[in-house]
């Protein structure tokens, strides 16, 4: 079956269950299996798989598995996997501690709804682009998930998501991870006057600029960026990460690194033991997290982080 990334294993079970156990069961067997009773783990180790994780985020994890239960060295440098995820399906006995929630459409969308909720308070420090939409784009933001449709989802995610807008010169670090804007007032020059010399006088935004986007929604401007780090059998790390730091200086995706995995990834002359992968690649150090936070997020606004040990592996 082929999946989108940002699908959830839950609404694939329609698909799976026309498509292979009518071919596998009879009808009175048929009858017997109930959906929520349904679960997945991957075939080759043996790890759960997560109803309310991504399927993208799946992917990566186990590529980051995989490569921590290799038998080949660690370090040596590999090529990135592109094989299909292999699952086995249990059709009884779920681990429903393990689980959190039943494999069902309706309780995938109140999860993804809650982590849609999370991250846009590190965003913006509350929930009111969230909490102010109507229920039918809360339902159309789903539905555009659960159709894979980017027009449907973007016609309400633009209102939530921050916009692309670059890194102001004049935005000023706060420690408490807000940015702050240091912008000079608008201006227009006045004519000369009778003394032959000219003014400066404040001017006010013309209607044209202020149909663009707004400043404040920019993704260097958020509070924090949304973010999660996955370490292969290991606990799932969040912190505060803010889009600028010290001198106004880009929030880079190294920097995050060697601050919060300074073993994995140390300083200069130090080679780093591991690597990053965000939505199947791996990212550059270079790469700020404002802009990974704007256009490397998940559909549920969060940036899904997953650290392979070892030296970065190429396509």
């Amino acid at each position: 079956i082929q999946a989108p990334r940002i699908s959830y294993l839950p609404l694939l079970i329609p698909d799976i269950k026309k498509h292979l156990t009518d071919v596998i069961l009879d009808e009175s067997n048929a009858a017997l299996v109930k959906e929520e009773d349904w679960w997945f783990e991957e075939t080759e180790r043996g790890g759960l798989m997560k109803w309310h994780w991504p399927i993208g985020l799946l992917y990566d994890y186990n590529i980051i598995s995989q490569g921590l239960h290799s038998t080949s060295t660690p370090l040596a440098s590999t090529t990135l996997p592109t094989e299909p995820l292999r699952l086995t399906l249990h059709l009884s006995s779920p681990p429903l501690d393990k689980l959190l929630l039943t494999p069902n459409a309706e309780t995938c969308k109140l999860s993804y709804m809650g982590q849609l909720k999370e991250a846009d308070f590190l965003r913006w420090g509350n929930t009111r682009k969230v909490t102010g939409l109507r229920k039918q784009d809360h339902d159309g933001l789903w539905e555009g998930v659960r159709t894979h449709s980017f027009d449907d989802f973007w016609r309400i995610g633009s209102k939530i998501f921050p916009t692309t807008t670059p890194l102001n010169p004049h935005q000023g670090y706060n420690p408490n991870g807000h940015s702050t804007m240091n912008s000079p007032p608008s201006a227009t020059l006045a004519p000369p006057s009778l003394s032959g010399t000219s003014t400066i006088t404040p001017r006010s935004p013309t209607a044209t600029e202020s149909s663009g986007p707004n400043p404040q929604d920019g993704a260097y401007t958020v509070r924090s960026v949304p973010v999660r780090i996955f370490l292969p059998d290991g606990p799932v790390l969040q912190e505060l990460v803010p889009p600028v730091i010290e001198e106004g200086r880009a929030h880079t995706l190294r920097h995050f690194l060697r601050t919060q995995l300074p073993l994995l990834f140390p300083p200069p002359p130090s080679q780093p033991q591991a690597y990053a992968i965000l939505q199947g690649v791996v990212v550059p150090g270079d790469a700020e997290m404002a802009w990974l936070g704007a256009c490397m997020a998940g559909a549920d606004g969060w940036v899904n982080i997953c650290i392979g040990l070892g030296r970065a592996p190429t396509r």
